[in-house]
């Protein structure tokens, strides 16, 4: 009997390389998907924020409609300033909106949004049996470039806050400013 040569079998080690390369690419994709998904949920956590705060504002408003004109602000609340007052029910409210866009609802001084800021435009003046209307705005800065916020109007929701958010390197950029607002009417019920 003749011995048989056996086959050999197994992996030869271009095999491995390429086994090794293909799994550190998909390793990578996946550590990136992770880092956007990271993104997008704090980007959506500051939003439903900004909306809570927002609606909280604008339920204040019409709760003391009479006074509803005392809520006009001309400097963005938030960041850089102290609260406008306690001495009326408006300034109180617009104290406590301070406090709340600068985070102490979270129970910190750390800020649920990146730079929040709130401001209380008035569009209409009302009157001849016309309410009035007040946009309540809350802006923060986004982590992703996006549109800019609109600033044709002295009462577009952009100009709050508008110029006050930069990028990495410093320089001011509008693509990661965010805004939403919302319109309170308030009729002259007298």
């Amino acid at each position: 009997m003749t011995p048989t040569k056996s086959k050999l079998s197994g992996f030869s080690m271009i095999e491995i390389l390429v086994t090794i390369v293909i799994l550190i690419v998909g390793l990578l994709g996946l550590a990136g998907l992770q880092g956007r998904a990271f993104t997008t949920q704090l980007e959506s956590y500051q939003r439903s924020q900004a909306l809570i705060l927002m609606k909280d504002m604008a339920d204040r408003i019409e709760a003391n409609r009479y006074n509803a004109a005392a809520y006009i602000n001309d400097n963005p609340l938030g960041v850089d300033g102290a609260c406008p007052g306690t001495a009326t029910v408006a300034q109180t409210d617009l104290c406590d909106w301070h406090n709340a866009l600068m985070g102490s609802a979270e129970g910190s001084t750390a800020t649920a949004m990146i730079g929040a800021r709130g401001c209380i435009f008035q569009e209409s003046a009302g009157g001849a049996g016309a309410p009035a209307t007040y946009q309540v705005v809350v802006s923060w800065q986004g982590l992703n470039r996006t549109a800019a916020p609109d600033t044709t109007t002295a009462a577009s929701p952009g100009k709050c806050g508008e110029g006050d958010y930069k990028d990495r390197d410093g320089n001011v950029n509008e693509t990661l400013h965010r805004a939403i607002s919302i319109p309170v009417s308030v009729a002259d019920i007298t």
